[in-house]
């Protein structure tokens, strides 16, 4: 199943080097989860702050009972300071 993949700030880095943006699309197996998707890109835990799908909010505790379905769009973004 195809899903868009972004991420935010410090952590697009981590993302393929042949990426155009922040987004990618990817191929993933049927039944992955939220917190799947955050192991194998290797996201650390304190820097999966912000994690959407579809828009919503999803909170740590639900990422890895999060399976995702084809179509969808899963962002992160890291903890952002400033001021």
């Amino acid at each position: 199943m195809k899903i868009r993949f972004k991420l935010f700030a410090g952590l697009t880095e981590l993302l393929p080097p042949n990426r155009k943006s922040n987004v990618v699309e990817l191929d993933v197996d049927d039944g992955t989860t939220i917190q799947q998707m955050i192991d194998v890109y290797r996201i650390p835990p304190r820097n999966a702050h912000l994690v959407l799908l579809n828009g919503l909010y999803i909170a740590p505790e639900a990422r890895a009972s999060s399976p995702l379905s084809d179509g969808d769009e899963l962002a992160i973004w890291p903890p952002v300071a400033g001021g």
